[in-house]
């Protein structure tokens, strides 16, 4: 099949090109508008290869978006562009509802164009694939529940009331129009390749370099992480088997908090990597005013996917993280120029 994959320099798009040309044999189409968190280096692994094709091109501008999908003859689209930094969103949310609302909206009436045009076999196997987050459902409680498919939407932060638009106009460009629609929505993800503005990379790179690491408020907050590969793998699988018109939730089963996640960190580079004093790396942590409207817990109930199209997370939140910190050990040539563009400063403080 021939996928056509939006935001594919980024860090989710980009592990879904590298496993789509890795693992299958499926051809890939990046379209990628090349925002500051996108990175073609991060495709260098599959540049070269015959099944992989790269266009610089915006999801807003409809025409050109049309121009690709008939010239490349496109079976699946796989929609990953979005804004995706809840800090960034706090700090200017306008970029958030013109990428995440408006370029969906404009995706989806080129896509509708496009598949209204196909042969009536072509039209059955189409799929329009609406990646999304768990933080369209809101927030848990501590002491227990998990985010189902039914769960109803209550957005918190600009960036989630994006995404929730976004999910709603999807499905609703399916029950409307009749266009394949299959929408997912994941949990926190994590891995190699991963721009530093979001916990993991961010306490990563400060780490090496014997920078405070910051922890909003006393570090309670629970989230569930996903390993990025594992992620690719169920985004594949959702686009080709899932059903049309249901959406599945799509997690690790790896709840930590906030707090722990950066103890782990600090033990893990401190065996990989221990500082030249000898010290701890969680003498580092920094505890810093909590992100405004901060929700308290998410949680994945991934059984309808496991259940109904077999897939598994492979990686337990130990495995991944050893295998994402010796990543970053082993790469530095991929996240300096990063570093150097952004040094890890706070966002979404307002």
């Amino acid at each position: 099949m021939k996928f056509l994959v939006t935001g594919g320099a980024g860090f989710i798009g980009s592990a879904v090109c590298r496993h789509l040309i890795r693992d299958t044999e499926h051809h890939v189409l990046n379209v990628d508008k090349l925002t500051y968190a996108a990175n073609l280096a991060s495709l260098e692994p599959i540049s070269n290869d015959p099944r992989y094709i790269f266009a610089k091109a915006d999801i807003c501008d409809r025409d050109a978006i049309g121009r690709l999908l008939r010239e490349n003859e496109i079976d699946v689209v796989m929609h990953l562009a979005a804004e995706s930094h809840v800090d960034r969103s706090i700090d200017g949310p306008g970029e958030f509802i013109r990428t995440n609302v408006v370029g969906t909206f404009d995706l989806l009436e080129a896509v509708r164009g496009y598949w209204a045009e196909l042969s009536e076999d072509r039209r059955e196997r189409f799929r329009f694939h609406h990646v999304s987050t768990d933080e369209v459902y809101g927030q848990l409680p501590l002491d227990g529940g998990l985010f189902t498919e039914e769960t109803a939407y209550e957005p918190s932060s600009p960036y989630s009331a994006s995404k929730a638009a976004s999910d709603h106009l999807a499905m609703a460009w399916h029950h409307t129009y009749g266009l394949p629609v299959v929408l997912s929505n994941c949990s926190n993800n994590y891995g190699p390749y991963h721009f530093p503005e979001k916990l993991i990379p961010l306490m990563i790179l400060n780490g090496l370099d014997g920078n405070p690491l910051p922890v909003y408020g006393r570090g309670e907050n629970v989230r569930d992480w996903l390993f990025v590969d594992d992620h690719a793998k169920a985004l594949e699988i959702i686009a080709t088997r899932g059903t049309v018109g249901r959406s599945y939730n799509v997690g690790g089963r790896n709840e930590r908090t906030n707090l722990d996640v950066v103890h782990a960190i600090c033990d893990t580079l401190d065996r990989l990597r221990p500082r030249e004093d000898g010290r701890s790396r969680r003498e580092q942590i920094t505890f810093v005013t909590d992100r405004p409207g901060h929700d308290l817990r998410y949680a994945i109930d991934a059984t309808r996917l496991e259940s109904e199209l077999g897939w598994r997370a492979e990686e337990t939140f130990e495995t991944g993280l050893e295998k994402t910190v010796q990543w970053f050990l082993e790469n530095q040539s991929w996240w300096q120029p990063l570093r150097e563009r952004y040094a890890g400063e706070r966002l979404g403080a307002s």
